[in-house]
């Protein structure tokens, strides 16, 4: 199974750039045409937050249009820019969507890897919470497949960066979740954005790994005072390729045309 993770869009209106100077629609829309034209392609598109810049469905409407020409299943969970309700609203015939309850958690079966879908959104705060009402429905989703390989994928990360600015606006109630994972030796990863890095960790028994951004990027400084910057280093994606027996392998592929590929070898013999 071939999992493709893209996050953090931050899809504007037509015509508007994020921050003054990104156009975020125009990176999308190259990261789409590059997932479909993958071989094998990806089984799935996991899109891990911060889907749009404002929640606003104008911003939704368009997302749609960008995400239209991907030929796999594409699964939306909400990151702090987002908004649940116009998230629901334009994406209505997404039906692994919950209609009830106040969270946009969801369990996906019908593949190889089960993938648990969490939603770790506090309206109008930059930072997330997995609070006891999220931390149980988890752990009871866990329990229902206990042998079961399984990817948790959502927005914020778990962790602490050294990145100041993003780690203060980190997941609370992350020593908890841990706590829960940690009694799940099935979860083969946790998956998330936010940060827009690709970052990796080992983390109470397993792995978590942070996507890049398809457009822009914060600035790697690890600085106490340093001040929150994004920059345009290359935009990308994660890959998750999953085989009986080895488990869950993962690739960065990153957005854009570059030189190559070149040959190492030409008739047989090494190139110097």
């Amino acid at each position: 199974m071939i999992i493709a993770q893209i996050s953090d869009m931050h899809i504007r209106p037509h015509g508007q750039l994020a921050y003054r100077r990104v156009d975020t629609a125009r990176f999308l829309a190259r990261c789409v045409a590059q997932l479909a034209r993958m071989v094998p392609r990806p089984d799935v598109v996991l899109a891990t937050g911060d889907l749009v810049d404002a929640g606003h469905p104008d911003e939704y409407r368009h997302l749609r249009e960008l995400l239209a020409p991907l030929p796999m299943p594409v699964y939306l969970i909400p990151g702090n820019h987002d908004d649940r309700g116009a998230l629901i609203r334009e994406f209505g015939d997404h039906d692994y969507l919950p209609r009830a309850g106040r969270f946009l958690h969801y369990v996906l079966e019908q593949y190889p890897v089960r993938l648990v879908g969490l939603d770790t959104l506090v309206p109008g705060q930059g930072g997330g919470l997995m609070c006891e009402e999220r931390l149980a429905w988890l752990a009871a989703r866990l329990e229902e497949g206990p042998a079961r390989p399984t990817v948790i994928f959502m927005h914020h990360a778990p962790f602490l960066t050294g990145i100041a600015h993003m780690d203060r606006l980190g997941l609370e109630g992350a020593l908890a979740m841990g706590r829960v994972v940690e009694r799940h030796p099935q979860v083969e990863r946790v998956l998330c954005g936010h940060l827009h890095r690709p970052i990796q960790l080992r983390w109470h028994g397993t792995a978590v790994a942070t996507a890049p951004s398809t457009a822009h990027q914060v600035v790697l400084d690890l600085r106490e005072e340093a001040p929150l910057a994004f920059a345009m280093e290359p935009p990308a994606f994660l890959v998750h390729v999953w085989r009986e027996g080895s488990g869950l392998i993962s690739h960065t592929s990153y957005v854009g045309e570059f030189a190559g590929p070149y040959p190492f070898r030409e008739g047989g013999k090494l190139i110097q």
